[in-house]
């Protein structure tokens, strides 16, 4: 069966920066679509963050590119298996030079917290109960 990918590109202001910050949250950084102003993050099989330079990213779009940490452009959403690994994820985006955002939400059947990576982009981690997902 095909798995459809998602690719999700962000312009970032320090590419470096931002390839240490994700692979500190245990993701690996893809070097065959890599390159002096792109980073290819492999979130999972199906999942990938273009991390682009500011000038790499304008020669996709014809748009201003908002600043993240003012603006919202998106939000991104991950599954985690459970409570417990939202906030794993949280805390070690946290550590490594993100931010929290917003209000933890705990729904009992669903939990959920978020950080701002560190150009702003905002990441909510959701666990919901498999049995309220089946009912």
């Amino acid at each position: 069966m095909y798995q459809q990918m998602i690719f999700v590109n962000l312009p970032v202001n320090d590419l470096d920066a931002s390839k240490k910050f994700f692979t500190q949250l245990g993701y690996t950084i893809n070097e065959q679509f890599s390159d002096e102003s792109t980073a290819s993050v492999v979130i999972s099989e199906t999942i990938v963050a273009m991390l682009l330079t500011k000038p790499k990213y304008a020669g996709f779009t014809k748009k201003e590119i908002v600043d993240a940490t003012k603006s919202s452009e998106v939000l991104l959403c991950l599954s985690a298996e459970s409570r417990e690994k939202v906030d794993e994820l949280v805390d070690n985006a946290i550590a490594a030079g993100g931010s929290a955002s917003g209000e933890t939400q705990d729904y009992g059947f669903m939990y959920g917290r978020a950080f701002d990576d560190p150009d702003g982009h905002t990441w909510e981690v959701m666990w919901m109960d498999p049995a309220a997902v089946e009912g």
